[in-house]
């Protein structure tokens, strides 16, 4: 199929060894694009991201951040408990009107 893209994938590994020769190995970014055979604007993408964030940075496919995943699991309780007060309210209403 002509047109079609193949994208590659790159493990959090080597997108953190990419980083560390940029920034640890003092490499320009050109040059260790070139070494590694990827795009410079990738690069620099992926040195972007680490910088704002070290701990959370690349945290791979499908996953969240930790901060992300702890406000999405917080978010679903939080739906959980509404729906949980709306019933123990429905059955106050309903006991109540019994007597």
């Amino acid at each position: 199929m002509e047109g079609t893209r193949r994208y590659r994938k790159f493990d959090r590994e080597f997108k953190l060894e990419a980083v560390r020769l940029i920034t640890e190995g003092g490499r320009p970014v050109a040059e260790a694009a070139r070494s590694l055979d990827v795009h410079e604007n990738l690069l620099r993408r992926w040195k972007d991201q680490y910088s704002d964030d070290p701990a959370g940075s690349f945290p791979g496919k499908g996953r969240l951040k930790p901060d992300e995943e702890e406000l999405r699991r917080l978010r679903r309780e939080n739906e959980s408990l509404k729906e949980d007060h709306v019933i123990l309210k429905k059955a106050l209403a309903i006991f109540s009107k019994r007597r």
